[in-house]
């Protein structure tokens, strides 16, 4: 046996029995999807493929639209009116006024655009939860709409064993967006339960619940063999070594074999600033023609497909927003 598989097979066969069945990835639709390993799946996780060259122009629309809906909707405008709409959002993106949107101003149109994309799914899922169309969302509300409980009180619920692991750490994540504790949700709260992960005030419950699942020994660490959990039983020699590479170099910031608590949230939580810049970086690669780290109005409308494509708007609403936002600003 070489070195490598000694290492490997030492590292996983403790922890191969303890582990069967252990880990759960949150089924709830209205929760952001998961990654295998627990962590939040980032906003540009659609943005390409598993083949790297397969990129899909879907997440730089949305980028700079702000609205899934709005981006849907550009696939019914001409070419010619996506580009004349186009040009007045690059003059609100401006903000200096210098006829060019530099990165920074890029980045704060984007980072701004993620919040009016959560704030959207947000409202889409509220709509569907609030039963009664009062303006809010209670836990029972919550519960019929997610797991499908058609029972007025949370005692008489059944849920399969399997779904009651969901529901005590909704029920925990609940508690902690009901800012008031009046029992239900308020859209803002709401924004705060379906996207624990963009609010800080949350974060501490999402460490608290990363922990209960993965902190197989209690100390409060997370080791590279409960980081793997049994996502690594069935991998290769050289899939486990990536994943160790990956888990070094990425979270382990310390160096010390563990994660602490930040280098945790570091790895369940995407960062959306980053997300902003590496969309900031992909498209001054793409239409930045005279490379001038600025990208004059002339290289936004000439490369408008990659910006909004032949995509819809609700004009007005959109205008409204971006006065809003400029405002703030």
């Amino acid at each position: 046996m070489e070195v490598k598989d000694w290492l490997i097979y030492i590292l996983f066969l403790p922890l191969y029995g303890a582990l069967a069945g252990i880990v759960h990835s949150h089924s709830s639709e209205l929760n952001k999807e998961r990654e295998s390993d627990g962590s939040y799946k980032p906003r540009d996780h659609h943005h390409f493929s598993d083949e790297e060259s397969d990129h899909r122009t879907d997440f730089d629309h949305e980028a700079i639209l702000g609205s899934h809906r709005e981006a849907e909707e550009y696939d019914h405008l001409p070419p010619e009116e996506a580009k004349k709409r186009l040009g007045i959002l690059a003059g609100k993106m401006d903000l200096n006024g210098d006829q060019a949107v530099d990165r920074n101003e890029l980045k704060a149109w984007i980072m701004r655009s993620f919040k009016m994309l959560s704030e959207e799914e947000a409202r889409d899922r509220m709509e569907d939860a609030d039963e009664d169309g009062d303006g809010f969302v209670t836990w029972n509300e919550y519960l019929t709409d997610t797991y499908g409980a058609g029972e007025d009180s949370e005692e008489a619920l059944t849920f399969e064993d399997d779904n009651l692991h969901f529901v005590e750490d909704d029920k925990e994540m609940w508690k902690a967006a009901d800012r008031n504790g009046d029992g239900q949700l308020d859209s803002r709260e709401w924004l705060s339960f379906s996207h624990p992960e963009e609010d800080p005030n949350l974060l501490p419950v999402i460490l608290k619940q990363t922990l209960k699942e993965k902190d197989l020994d209690g100390d409060g660490f997370i080791s590279f063999q409960e980081y793997m959990s049994d996502r690594g039983k069935d991998m290769g020699k050289s899939l486990l070594l990536s994943e160790k590479q990956t888990f070094d170099d990425s979270f382990d910031h310390d160096r010390d074999g563990k994660l602490n608590s930040e280098e945790i949230l570091n790895w369940i939580v995407p960062s959306n600033e980053k997300i902003a810049e590496e969309e900031v970086q992909h498209l001054f690669q793409h239409c930045d023609d005279d490379i001038d780290q600025r990208l004059s109005f002339e290289e936004i409308l000439n490369h408008h497909d990659i910006f909004v494509g032949s995509e819809a708007t609700d004009y007005g609403d959109h205008l409204h927003n971006i006065h809003h936002f400029t405002d703030e600003l």
